[in-house]
């Protein structure tokens, strides 16, 4: 586990909407400030991991994507 995060998703594999519902999931599970990391390869997730933090509330601190693997560093708000 990476410092500074307090769990990671491994979701590589998974197509929509499971990468979306496991994140949301996950996140109820952590205490505000908590770290996130998702990793997954569907590519929806690019657009719907973003939107869901926008309706929860949480922090997208990073997105990458680095050959078909999606990527996002989330902080719990």
């Amino acid at each position: 586990m990476i410092l500074g995060v307090s769990a990671t998703l491994d979701l590589r594999g998974l197509n929509c909407p499971l990468p979306v519902l496991r994140t949301r999931k996950m996140l109820r599970r952590l205490a505000p400030g908590e770290r996130l990391i998702v990793e997954c390869t569907d590519p929806l997730a690019a657009v719907d991991v973003p939107h869901l933090l926008r309706q929860t509330g949480d922090t997208l601190e990073r997105q990458d994507a680095v050959n078909g693997l999606y990527i996002f560093h989330i902080r719990r708000g």
